[in-house]
């Protein structure tokens, strides 16, 4: 057994935009151990649903991720919804869905280019990033926000979207596609990448499954698990199945996000092509009583929603399990036995969003 260090790693790393600390338990270059701590931007946003009646929280709840907010925005809208029985218009599944899916590609094409940089591949990271402007522009279009798009509410959607934007959409993300065929060529096939991610951080079905890992993370060991297959806002009424890899290493983790990209941008194209009219949202009248758990699948992974109503316009509770949460003991796993300079790209392989996880 060689000589054991501690080094610290975080909480401000070049790599990483979030705050994580890992102290790392060296034997020469390798990881033995790592021991994590979190913390460091605890925000108390589940506590401000006492003072924030049940339509505001919703603002609230968006904020908790600036990359997935328009998914949080929606999942505690659903949990509400349940609590009080409001059946929203079709239209507003459709367009919840088509917005679920822009921050899909948002998130996986901002974690694509974190992932080139880390490996310094700068023109790699330029492209994802430039691509993923693309959706922003969509977004703040069609919702007047590129970060908080505040459409979400209980009952629906406060904006629709026209016939000819829909149509514009359709015509941006085909041409986008071709691009991020060029792009996803370089990180599925060039030596450099596959020599810092083949056999990396190799996870395998059976630990992902017994430490609860959840999203790509999951999928990229062979678990076919996505929330989406149940069919929650219009996803029953889709052609859709979850993409999966054996690899379970970094590898597999960036094949089965690409993967992810070109199937939203088929998605939203079934959403345009059968997007019912009427109505984008329901009048909803009285206070919520009872509690109700919402699952959804996040950029990242299965999120949890809880709430609790009291009859009252405030509610008593609103708990929320995120992706990176559940993936942190994965993390871990991973961690285990691999070299000091992989340190920052098994972290990127689980996309962490630290802010979520910290509320």
């Amino acid at each position: 057994m060689g000589n054991r260090t501690i080094v610290p790693f975080g909480p401000q790393h070049p790599v990483l935009p979030e705050p994580i600390h890992l102290d790392l338990v060296l034997e020469d270059e390798r990881v033995i151990e790592a021991i994590p701590r979190i913390g460091y931007i605890h925000r108390g946003l589940e506590k401000l649903v006492e003072k924030k009646d049940y339509q505001q929280y919703v603002y609230v709840a968006e904020r908790i991720c600036g990359i997935c907010s328009f998914m949080h925005g929606m999942g505690y809208c659903m949990s509400i919804e349940s609590i009080m029985e409001v059946e929203i218009p079709e239209r507003a599944k459709f367009l919840r869905t088509i917005w679920a899916e822009l921050s899909r590609l948002h998130s996986h094409l901002l974690w694509l280019g974190l992932l080139a940089d880390a490996f310094g591949f700068e023109s790699l990271f330029m492209q994802s990033w430039k691509l993923r402007e693309q959706i922003l522009d969509i977004f703040e279009e069609t919702t007047g926000g590129r970060v908080i798009f505040s459409v979400c509410e209980v009952g629906g959607v406060k904006k629709d979207i026209s016939s000819e934007t829909l149509n514009k959409m359709k015509e941006v993300l085909t041409a986008m596609e071709k691009e991020l065929k060029e792009a996803a060529a370089v990180f599925l096939n060039d030596s450099t990448v596959k020599l810092r991610t083949k056999g990396v951080g190799v996870l395998s079905r059976e630990a992902a499954f017994e430490l609860g890992a959840v999203g790509p993370m999951a999928r990229a060991s062979g678990i076919e698990m996505d929330i989406r297959s149940q069919g929650y806002a219009a996803y029953n009424q889709l052609d859709f199945k979850p993409i999966t890899d054996q690899g379970g290493d970094c590898y597999a983790r960036t094949k089965v996000r690409i993967g992810e990209l070109f199937q939203s941008i088929d998605l939203i194209r079934q959403c345009i092509a059968i997007i019912p009219d009427g109505e984008v949202k329901r009048k909803v009248t009285g206070n919520p009583k009872g509690e109700h758990f919402t699952r959804l699948e996040q950029p990242r992974g299965e999120v949890l929603y809880y709430a609790k109503a009291n009859g009252t316009k405030f509610l008593d509770r609103v708990r929320v399990r995120t992706p990176t949460f559940a993936n942190v003991p994965a993390l871990l796993e991973t961690l285990k036995n691999c070299s000091l300079a992989d340190v920052p790209i098994l972290i990127l392989t689980i996309d962490p969003c630290i802010s979520c996880t910290e509320r």
